[in-house]
């Protein structure tokens, strides 16, 4: 086994070797990492080959927007890899590789269960994905200023609005610059607008209904300095960007991000202040609800090897591979029983360790219709409509009404366009 490291202009100009073009037992899998998963992956898959003399598992690690941007393209054109790690898991699903005929579907059944519905698409109801990495949403924050304010932090339970009265309350007391912030990032508002009354999908169709409440509050929240504005008013259209740094840095006391901000926290954070992680907060629709997601392997049907590409997912899809995966790489476990017998994260500080634990603890809150939606086929025009349309508003072109009027518009249009 090798691992090659490719760019995202090695791919575009197509150097990545595809399924037909190599060897007659060579596999290709195009993965990327938020921290060491392609190394791990790579060490995993030398037991495999091992065990499946005359294969060759080759991992092409390539940055995350190269399976954004240059995956799709390769695979319209039928030149993409054997297999993959994803995280569009329905967006895909037109060309996934059905395990069903090689593998244990009562073993995957119990150890996958909801997961595995966010890789089927109408009659595509195939076993297509082994979600490799379950990540949720929530909240870092930073514990030392709330000690130096002499500001309670709020409990099990609080609101949204519990924590920006908070958090405003610490700003006003210490150095801090911002309360609050939120990565600019449709993926990242959905749980928190779920929790103040949104659908965002119903009947399989993707809606903004009920999306106003939350829109209305974090519109206000960053027009009074409640949240860092330029978080999300500093960017054009829908392009991503996160507030870890200033997190990181102490100028902000609440930080609405994710799971897998874990292992950069423990490492950049050190002992500059105490951080925790806490459940997300609640809304006046009643969940407490962060909005679940990750990264998934899956192949393609366009290998010339489906037998040996369904065999490689399984083997990883092991519990015992899988235990190890995960505690090797700091991720939460999308098996159940993984998650059931619990993970002892490697290397991972008690920290670190205390913040995964949150996180998973966080899980079993996510409303069904986080669920829903992070399985949906077209979440990912709806994420790019939400941060289009709220940060329109937020820097006033557009009214909250008038944003929401928009972003109703132009799902309609995504959605025309899709069939």
């Amino acid at each position: 086994m090798k691992t090659t490291v490719l760019t995202s202009t090695a791919l575009a100009a197509g150097l990545a070797v595809s399924a037909g073009a190599a060897a007659a037992q060579e596999i290709r899998f195009m993965c990327y990492s938020d921290g060491n998963e392609c190394a791990v992956y790579d060490e995993l898959l030398t037991r495999f080959e091992e065990q499946n003399e005359g294969v060759d598992v080759v991992v092409d690690e390539v940055p995350y927007q190269a399976i954004v941007e240059n995956l799709p393209v390769q695979l319209a054109a039928g030149t993409g890899p054997d297999m993959a790690k994803i995280t569009d898991t329905g967006g895909l699903n037109e060309y996934y590789l059905d395990l069903a005929p090689h593998i244990d579907t009562a073993y995957w059944d119990e150890a996958f269960g909801e997961t595995l519905n966010w890789y089927r698409v109408g009659d595509r109801d195939g076993y297509y994905g082994m979600h490799s990495q379950l990540t949720i949403t929530g909240p870092f924050v930073n514990a030392t200023l709330f000690e130096q304010a002499g500001v309670e932090m709020p409990g099990e339970g609080a609101t949204w609005e519990d924590w920006a009265e908070a958090t405003r309350k610490v700003v006003e007391a210490t150095d801090a610059d911002f309360a609050m912030a939120i990565d600019r990032s449709g993926h990242r508002v959905a749980g928190p607008a779920v929790s103040y009354g949104a659908k965002l999908v119903q009947d399989g169709t993707g809606t903004f209904e009920g999306f106003g409440p939350f829109a209305e509050a974090f519109v206000g929240w960053n027009e009074d300095g409640t949240m860092a504005r330029d978080v999300w008013a500093s960017q054009g259209g829908s392009t991503y960007a996160d507030a870890a740094q200033e997190f990181i840095n102490g100028e902000v006391v609440f930080y609405y991000s994710g799971s897998w901000q874990v292992g950069r926290m423990d490492e950049q954070v050190g002992d500059f202040f105490d951080w925790k992680v806490v459940g997300s907060p609640c809304g006046p629709a009643g969940p407490c609800s962060g909005m679940p997601g990750g990264a998934g392997i899956v192949g393609f049907e366009q290998t010339e090897h489906p037998e040996i590409v369904a065999k490689v997912i399984d083997f990883l899809a092991q519990e015992e591979i899988y235990a190890e995966a995960a505690a090797r790489t700091r991720n939460l476990p999308a098996h159940l029983g993984v998650a059931k017998a619990g993970v002892e994260f490697e290397g991972a500080t008690p920290a670190a360790q205390d913040a995964l634990t949150a996180f998973a603890a966080d899980l079993p809150n996510v409303a069904p219709e986080a669920f829903a939606y992070q399985g949906y086929s077209g979440n990912r025009a709806m994420y790019g409509i939400t941060v289009e349309r709220l940060s329109q508003a937020i820097v006033g072109e557009l009214s909250v009404e008038d944003a929401l009027a928009r972003m109703g518009d132009d799902l309609e249009s995504a959605m025309s366009e899709a069939q």
